[in-house]
């Protein structure tokens, strides 16, 4: 076990290392067990969390806010829009004035070539920790909270498991690619196979499909891409399919919106399951577009873990914040 977090970011998902991941997975499993049990874990008692969304929010909000009552602290919710963020606060005056009033700051910031920069910037001038709650390239805590679901379904030992990560459709707006390419990073550490299904306009950023293969190479798994998303869940252990945009072919929402539309067979239904294993899970980090991007029936179904997976953002997020912010 690393013990070694306090006063850390967690801004990209590589910023932690494997045995320091565990040691988050750790600490989360017994603040999930206190929390079944009814036990006080009130670890940042008088502790006061910033959250800055520039981003709206269900589950990342909620979860953190439970998270750091349950903690004995508290989550201080501030929207962007009413702040005078966009009237000339800098990012290195939040980071310096945040840093003097909070014990955390914790920021959503998604938009392409900025959000990732922003929380750099705020960390660099912040004396408390800056976790990250989703921005354009990384979604860390999603990503803790999936490996905590697949190892609570398939056991610890997930060496040889077949993890499919593919793009779906979906009707609503050009979602961000940090999801998938959170989960490139991270699953190759804990063993696991990992297979990228995208159409060809929905590739992933360069440099971390390159950081995604030195994982994979490092911990000797699979790192495979292709473009059909039948073939990617053929004997699948875990099948996690949801929608981003093709913001490296373009940006515009109109030409993205047109590509989107040309690919809406990318649908998780009982067909693509039943390719998979008898006990392949079906993960989701929610919302999806009912019907479009996955049917009722898998969402609903027996294969489907979204809602433990959902929890388990809650208590991967509390450990974090137990051992950075102590």
């Amino acid at each position: 076990m690393q013990t070694d977090l306090r006063g850390r970011d967690l801004i990209g998902d590589l910023d932690f290392s494997k045995e320091e991941v565990e040691t988050v997975l750790d600490v989360a499993w017994d603040l999930k067990r206190k929390r079944a049990l009814g036990e006080s874990h009130a670890l940042l008692r008088d502790k006061v969390l910033a959250m800055l969304f520039f981003f709206s929010s269900t589950r990342t909000r909620g979860s953190f806010e439970a998270g750091m009552a349950q903690l004995g602290g508290h989550a201080a919710f501030i929207e962007s829009r009413t702040t005078q963020i966009s009237h000339g606060d800098t990012e290195k005056e939040l980071g310096e004035i945040f840093g003097r009033y909070f014990d955390g700051i914790a920021i959503r910031h998604v938009d392409w070539g900025i959000g990732n920069r922003y929380q750099n910037m705020v960390a660099e001038a912040s004396r408390v920790p800056v976790l990250n709650m989703q921005c354009e390239i990384y979604h860390p805590h999603q990503c803790l909270a999936d490996i905590m679901t697949i190892i609570e379904k398939k056991g610890r030992d997930l060496r040889g498991k077949k993890m499919v990560v593919s793009w779906a459709y979906a009707s609503s707006y050009l979602k961000p690619v940090s999801v998938p390419q959170s989960l490139i990073l991270q699953m190759p550490r804990f063993g696991m196979d990992v297979v990228l299904a995208h159409p060809p306009e929905f590739k992933l950023m360069p440099d971390i499909m390159d950081q995604a293969k030195e994982q994979a190479k490092k911990f000797n798994t699979g790192f495979d891409v292709v473009d059909n998303m039948d073939e990617a869940c053929k004997d699948a252990d875990i099948i996690y399919a949801k929608s981003w945009g093709p913001l490296l072919t373009t940006q515009d929402p109109d030409e993205g919106k047109k590509i989107q539309d040309s690919y809406k067979d990318w649908i998780t239904d009982d067909a693509k399951i039943a390719l998979g294993k008898d006990d392949v899970i079906y993960m989701h980090p929610l919302p999806a577009d009912r019907e479009i991007e996955v049917t009722d029936s898998v969402i609903d179904g027996p294969h489907s873990v979204v809602f433990d997976e959902a929890e388990n953002r809650m208590h991967s997020q509390k450990a974090v914040m137990a051992l950075t912010m102590r």
